[in-house]
């Protein structure tokens, strides 16, 4: 028998949504948004999404999937023509190959951000520790709530390099991994190998899975290359977790495209989890990013090298930028003569319609903002123009 309820009654949700979902905020991001809504035509300087289109070649290889009716799941670890790309671009660039004596295996994921849930998800239980930088990209510190697992944050400030000096304090018997990211969200800042390879060393003496969140490898700058070469862990050894994507090299941010690649028994754990999760990432995006490593992207990282010198010479003389190696990031520390926050500066740049976002969504502190310059040239000079008149007083 039916009972009606009271119109009145309303479901309380409080009673019973997670604690896991409660613990998450929303991304300061959004909130950015919100206070921006209100104006027309913006200038925005806040967005890490690549302002150029998708390749022809790409395009064209999504399509013919897409007629072709290749629409179906792929096999979990990925369609074989992307692996193969994969595995041929991993051993041009680190020597890692997909022979069984090498240890490896890699998976196709739903973005760079399927690949670190799933990842973490397999290394850490209630209690164990992850040891990510400070400033950090804003998923990482929400890894917790996700795994039950614990987030130990390293400082790198001043110069936001995560070096092995500064993880070793951190590390407990409760650590399970380091999870590096260079190029760096929100720094852009590039570590070197002698750096990469001090941490390699270290993860190995203690028994510590290294991360390597690479979704900007190909957006490094001339400067910063070694050898020509984007500088890796993966050069110096074979048990570490590569995390790398399409979708920022190629603008294909919304095909949600990425990969993991890695010792053999941890990428067939993240093989079992995808299974009943994702599944597989997008078939005609994977069929699409099998051509991938054909398109030549060098001129777009030199543009985007040009902007990066604007940015820095927008600056020079009035506010502290570290030098970003590359992404399209820079984390520009508010001059203490303002009296600022990063966010009252940020919501003083809002009134003046441009658009950056606050420091202390990625990180502890709120001393900084971030300033994304995927953005066209003559928007880029004029919203650097107006955040140095607001440095300087204007």
């Amino acid at each position: 028998m039916t009972h009606a309820l009271p119109a009145a009654t309303r479901l309380d949700v409080s009673k019973i949504l997670s604690r896991r979902a409660q613990s998450i905020d929303a991304s300061g991001i959004r909130r950015v948004f919100d206070l921006a809504a209100h104006l027309k035509d913006p200038i925005n300087l806040s967005i890490g999404q690549p302002d150029f289109p998708v390749p022809d070649v790409l395009k064209r290889a999504a399509i013919k999937a897409i007629e072709e009716n290749r629409n179906g799941y792929t096999q979990t670890q990925g369609c074989p023509e992307l692996l193969h790309a994969i595995w041929q671009r991993l051993e041009s660039e680190v020597g890692w190959t997909h022979d069984p004596k090498d240890g490896l295996s890699a998976i196709v994921t739903s973005g760079t951000s399927g690949a670190l849930v799933l990842g973490m998800m397999c290394l850490l239980d209630a209690g164990d520790e992850a040891i990510v930088p400070d400033p950090y990209f804003v998923m990482y510190p929400q890894l917790s709530a996700l795994t039950g697992g614990k987030i130990v944050l390293c400082d790198t400030y001043p110069d936001f390099r995560m070096t092995a000096e500064r993880i070793e304090p951190l590390i407990t018997p409760r650590t399970k991994t380091v999870l590096l990211n260079s190029p760096g969200n929100p720094t852009g800042v590039v570590l070197t190998s002698r750096e990469l390879a001090d941490i390699v060393d270290l993860c190995r003496a203690r028994n510590i899975l290294l991360i390597s969140d690479e979704i900007y490898d190909e957006f490094t700058f001339s400067e910063f290359r070694e050898g020509g070469r984007f500088p890796t862990p993966a050069q110096f050894s074979k048990d570490c977790l590569l995390i790398r994507g399409f979708g920022k090299t190629y603008g294909c941010t919304g095909w949600r495209l990425g990969y993991v690649a890695g010792p053999h028994d941890i990428v067939q754990s993240i093989a079992k989890l995808q299974q009943y999760t994702y599944v597989c990432a997008p078939s005609m995006a994977q069929y699409a990013a099998a051509h991938a490593y054909e398109v030549d992207m060098q001129p777009w990282v030199d543009r985007f090298e040009k902007r990066r010198d604007s940015v820095l010479e927008a600056f020079d003389g009035v506010a502290t930028v570290t030098r970003p190696g590359g992404a399209f990031y820079s984390f520009v520390e508010v001059p203490k003569a303002l009296g600022m926050t990063g966010t009252q500066f940020v919501e003083k740049a809002i009134e003046r319609s441009v658009l950056v976002i606050p420091g202390k969504v990625f990180s502890t502190r709120d001393t900084h903002f971030r300033l994304s310059f995927a953005a066209k040239e003559e928007v880029l000079a004029k919203g650097l123009g107006i955040l140095r008149d607001i440095m300087e007083g204007r």
